[in-house]
């Protein structure tokens, strides 16, 4: 198929000319935003030979990449020292070396508005600063999570307001990031790759550049198909987690079930079932927004996506339930909420991941704020502080304390959020009043009589 592509796009000069780059390895490649999705790319680019800049507009990412110093745990120290010595790899905030660069590859945050509408104004910024640079014979390859659409309507128009005609002069394609932080198995230059070219010669390009550093890439006949794949990759996941949450609760009312051992009889079976858990919700940067891009462009075309909207409610009322629960445990106390002391463990999205990107910390210190809870401990050994904000927008900054036996023993209750390893769990049972375990991190520990596990009601 990809030869086939080839022969469409000859009569292009820039289509050969950067094919012959590509294939010669003489490409320079151009990150847009060092992030957890652009460093550990431009790492391997950088490491399979390819001359590679990135692009930030944060100046102390670009000195500690400049120095070989790394800040994201997904990438090795080793590689980026490595990378930066020989001379493959360098940053910059300016834009003066863009011209000299023959593909840009944009990984830039997708956030959401206050309103719960995808924000692309860095994909619009990163767009306009691409375009002003922009000359005959550059790819430009979307990489950020976004709604269908986005590559076309929302990049193609400021690189369109240039002059050059696209498909020709120059290439556009849509490439999702795939990145799964603290994943020890499956890394950014070993997972597959999903490519839709808005051209025959743009999906030529992309392919060869992503083929540079990865063994398999999946053609797909357009940017919106590649960008509805992401989406569904992620909405897939806030489905499944909804549903053991659900059942979760429904198995805490129930009682004499524990969730968390149904689950694993289940996954005895060896097909037609994949393995979620119940949580305290769902964090990090795709699955608690992805579901949204989907309902808001649905209600563009007068179509409501019941299924996945409330799929993403139940998982974001996980926090209530577990705040709901910790309130339990502290009336049981003679002790008012006011005065109790909450102890949480946990800061990041994720276990031994150091990314508190819409950590689960978040809605629960806030849930607990409004409970008038005043007196409340963070520990996390991946997190120094944690920011978040209150209902009434207020925003509140929490340090984060070592977690020792005095610590616990002072608090009223103590909620696991998110389970790291280098926790000292015996230790936590053996001096915590109460426990809410949203994690089933417990259940290897000698006594847990003060324990309630979310989805197994008491231990």
């Amino acid at each position: 198929m990809l030869r086939e592509l080839e022969g469409v796009a000859r009569q292009s000069m820039c289509f050969q000319a950067l094919q012959e780059k590509i294939n010669t390895k003489t490409v320079k490649v151009g990150i847009v935003g060092l992030g957890y999705v652009g460093l550990p790319l431009a790492v391997e680019f950088a490491k399979a030979g390819i001359d590679t800049l990135g692009f930030d507009v944060s100046p102390e990412k670009v000195v500690q990449i400049n120095a070989g110093v790394n800040y994201i745990g997904d990438v090795k120290d080793e590689e980026l020292r490595e990378a930066v010595t020989v001379g493959k790899l360098q940053a910059t905030y300016t834009w003066e070396e863009g011209k000299d660069v023959d593909v840009f590859i944009i990984c830039v945050p997708t956030p959401m508005s206050r309103h719960k509408d995808p924000d692309v104004t860095y994909i619009e910024k990163a767009s306009e600063a691409i375009a002003n640079v922009l000359r005959p014979g550059q790819l430009v390859i979307l990489k950020s999570t976004t709604y269908p659409g986005t590559t076309e309507q929302v990049v193609q128009p400021f690189l369109d307001q240039t002059g050059l005609k696209l498909g020709e002069d120059y290439f556009l394609a849509y490439s999702p990031e795939r990145v799964d932080p603290g994943n020890e198995t499956w890394h950014t230059g070993n997972t597959p790759i999903v490519v839709g070219g808005v051209t025959p010669a743009c999906l030529a390009l992309a392919t060869a550049t992503m083929k540079l550093f990865v063994g398999h890439v999946h053609q797909v006949s357009s940017p919106k198909v590649a960008e509805m794949e992401k989406l569904l990759e992620n909405t897939f996941r806030s489905v499944n987690i909804a549903l053991v949450n659900e059942l979760a609760q429904l198995c805490d009312r129930m009682g004499g079930i524990n969730m968390w051992e149904v689950v694993e009889a289940a996954s005895t079976k060896p097909f037609g079932y994949m393995k979620f858990t119940p949580g305290p919700g769902v964090g990090g940067h795709c699955i608690p927004i992805d579901p949204y891009y989907l309902s808001w462009l649905a209600r563009k075309y007068d179509f409501e996506t019941s299924f996945i909207t409330l799929a993403a409610k139940t998982n974001e009322a996980m926090p209530f339930y577990v705040v709901d629960a910790a309130i339990r445990a502290i009336a049981e106390q003679p002790v008012a909420l006011k005065d109790a002391h909450v102890l949480v463990m946990g800061a990041t999205f994720k276990k031994d991941v150091a990314d508190a990107r819409h950590s689960l910390a978040e809605p629960i210190l806030r849930l607990l704020r409004d409970k008038n809870v005043q007196n409340i401990t963070l520990t996390d050994p991946m997190v120094d502080e944690f920011t978040f904000d209150w209902s009434n927008g207020q925003t509140e900054t929490i340090r984060t304390e070592p977690l020792t036996s005095a610590l616990v023993a002072s608090a009223s209750v103590v909620i696991l959020i998110t389970d790291h390893t280098d926790f000292d769990y015996d230790m936590v049972a053996q001096h915590a009043k109460h426990i809410v375990d949203t994690r089933n991190a417990f259940k290897d520990v000698a006594s847990r009589e003060n324990i309630v596990l979310v989805g197994g009601g008491q231990y």
